[in-house]
């Protein structure tokens, strides 16, 4: 299966558990693996035989920045599930990161593999 990555996405949402992230947006790093077969949009050049990665990019924007998740769990899973919204896309790879969590780490991230079957 072939691949298309949308790499460090950076955005601002509420997500977590305390007071203070409830009511100031935090900081999240997305990466998306797209997993869908790209032959003929490859022998073919045409838009119309592969992924828009442009509007799964925006759905993705949309949902991060509207959400208030508690948990980046459930944020990784949303997003999942609006990529696959995208109908030639087989297979999800999300990976969601929260700079500054946890004290003396860089960052946490819950990183999920989500197919067609499981949305």
């Amino acid at each position: 299966m072939d691949r298309i990555h949308i790499r460090d996405l950076s955005l601002r949402c509420i997500i977590g558990i305390d007071d203070r992230e409830r009511r100031e947006k935090q900081d999240v790093t997305i990466q998306v693996t797209l997993h869908a077969e790209l032959r003929e949009a490859g022998r073919s050049d045409e838009m119309g035989r592969t992924v828009d990665y442009r509007a799964v990019k925006k759905r993705i924007v949309r949902l991060v920045e509207q959400s208030q998740f508690f948990l980046i769990e459930a944020l990784a899973e949303a997003i999942a599930r609006a990529c696959l919204e995208e109908a030639r896309v087989e297979r999800v790879d999300v990976l969601v990161e929260k700079p500054g969590a946890l004290r003396f780490a860089r960052t946490v991230g819950v990183e999920i593999s989500r197919t067609r079957a499981d949305a």
